[in-house]
């Protein structure tokens, strides 16, 4: 230990640390020590949404949830790998990004719609049959 680092402050434990995300080229997966591990496959993801909540500071506040084909993932904001799912995503075509800057100045419990595909989760047109 060098003489400065006694001066260094100590990074405190945010409750986003705790989550653990996993990306490969097929997949993104979240685990948490305390909860049930979610994954979902990149080519599965059929809507993508943040849910904000009024939890923050003390809780994570802002969560990115990609859902489809019965997989569901949910990535709360300030964990390692936040980022890099949101960039990946936002390439989707017709994904909001106005969106995301409304999340991000919200401190309501309010969800925000980013993409969702053209086709609903039973692979018919959205809006029913036309």
């Amino acid at each position: 230990m060098k003489i400065w680092d006694i001066f260094k402050k100590k990074k405190r434990h945010q409750p986003e640390d705790d989550f653990k995300i996993s990306i490969t080229e097929l997949s993104v997966k979240v685990t948490h020590p305390k909860a049930k591990n979610s994954e979902i496959e990149w080519d599965k993801i059929q809507a993508i949404r943040l849910s904000n909540t009024d939890q923050g500071p003390w809780l994570p506040d802002i969560w990115l949830v990609l859902a489809g084909h019965g997989q569901s993932c949910i990535i709360p904001h300030g964990a390692r790998g936040f980022d890099e799912v949101l960039e990946r995503v936002s390439k989707f075509e017709g994904f909001d990004n106005d969106a995301i800057g409304q999340s991000m100045r919200c401190t309501e419990n309010v969800e925000f719609k980013l993409w969702r595909n053209k086709f609903d989760l039973t692979g018919f047109p959205a809006g029913g049959y036309q």
